[in-house]
């Protein structure tokens, strides 16, 4: 059996991850599809946002040599609309021409007066107030035929798609949704709704796993629990490596004697290294088997989340290309001690106050591992360093969940 790296800094086994990152293939989706996808390519405009010199008012256009100053009345020779405008359209001295949002601005005109400081008398206009050069938007000035609108690896929000569509684009290169598998294991675990046994316990990691695989826009292939059977084990894996782009296991990954998953991946997986210093959730592995990547995430249901936030994610974001889902950290007071370690990132789930002089953290819950609860009521995880005090009164960063 060959020896693999053990009880790794986070980043020290992110990096190793990433040197096996996944293949990504691309396809081209109608615009209507591409809300939370992540863009395969940059994206440059196909033309001039706005492709010509527009009106930002109701008003009139008007030359801005004309009407320094007020009041100063102009003839009325014309009407400018959106879609319905003359491209031969030009303005002269003392003249105005009636303009919409949007319509194009007549040539001669440089500056727009507000319908409102404006009063009409028949086929002439009384400007009220001093026009300024200014209501006009200009061609290009949003973005140039050619500009990069948006790049490659970027998260399409539905500004993006907004975007997408002023850039004139009506399919989008994305990243194909990966498929990630995800297995449960243990002898214990029961679907939700059935009837439970004595020491039995109903299976929650796999829909928690689910859930994050569908935040991050990709599709979760949630198999039944594995019973504790290497055989069995084995099985699952074969079939997850041949459905699978990336899969991941819960439980199954410490040192006990029914730790099959660290056993089936030591003698017969690709293993890449075994345990990472954080707290919760310090066992996890990562190798291939037959090929496929693979996460073993610890079985305590906090660790498991916490885990693949930590870790999974990263691998996610780097085999893609994306910095899709930024980490978003805060800094926040502790208000009560937080246990910190010496050797590990500590991940304890607090809760945040905003207040005047700035975010308060909270530990509500008790920590265990196994308290789903105090996650699912959490609004972020500490950030404890190894050594870190973890006293109240201490300012430290916060990962927001």
């Amino acid at each position: 059996m060959k020896e693999v790296p053990y009880f790794l800094p986070l980043q020290e086994a992110i990096d190793l991850t990433l040197q096996h990152k996944m293949f990504c293939s691309v396809e081209n989706i109608d615009i209507d599809d591409a809300h939370q996808r992540i863009l395969a390519t940059d994206l440059h405009s196909k033309v001039n946002d706005p492709p010509f010199d527009n009106s930002a008012m109701d008003g009139f256009a008007v030359r801005f040599q004309d009407t320094e100053k007020a009041p100063s009345t102009l003839d009325i020779i014309a009407t400018s609309q959106a879609a319905a405008g003359d491209e031969n359209l030009t303005l002269n001295t003392g003249q105005a021409v009636r303009i919409m949002t949007g319509a194009p601005v007549p040539s001669g005109a440089d500056a727009i007066i507000p319908i409102e400081a404006c009063s009409i008398d028949g086929n002439k206009v009384t400007l009220n107030q001093p026009s300024k050069p200014h209501f006009i938007r200009k061609c290009g000035e949003n973005i140039a035929e050619n500009e990069i609108g948006l790049k490659k690896g970027d998260y399409l929000t539905p500004q993006s798609i907004s975007m997408c569509a002023t850039m004139g684009h009506a399919t989008i290169p994305v990243i194909q949704r990966l498929k990630i598998g995800i297995i449960s294991t243990g002898d214990e675990l029961k679907p939700p709704g059935e009837e439970l046994a004595y020491g039995e316990i109903y299976e929650s990691n796999s829909y928690g796993l689910s859930g994050l695989v569908k935040m991050l826009g990709h599709i979760p292939i949630r198999y039944p629990a594995v019973h504790d059977s290497i055989e069995v084990l084995r099985n699952q894996f074969d079939i997850a490596a041949k459905e699978c782009d990336l899969f991941v296991t819960s439980g199954g990954v410490s040192m006990g004697e029914w730790d099959y998953v660290r056993k089936l991946m030591e003698t017969e997986g690709d293993l890449v290294f075994w345990r990472v210093k954080i707290r919760p959730g310090s066992p996890p592995l990562f190798g291939h088997w037959k090929n496929t990547p693979m996460f073993g995430l610890p079985g305590n249901p906090v660790s498991s989340h916490v885990v693949f936030r930590m870790l999974v994610v990263p691998y996610l974001r780097g085999s893609i290309g994306t910095t899709y889902p930024q980490d978003q950290i805060v800094h926040a007071r502790l208000q009560t001690n937080v246990r910190s370690t010496k050797d590990c990132l500590t991940l304890r789930r607090v809760t945040l106050t905003s207040t005047n002089e700035g975010f308060i953290a909270d530990q509500p819950k008790h920590q265990g591992s196994g308290n789903i609860e105090s996650l699912s009521s959490a609004d972020g995880l500490t950030l404890l360093q190894p050594g870190q005090s973890g006293d109240a009164g201490e300012l430290i960063e916060v990962l927001l969940l």
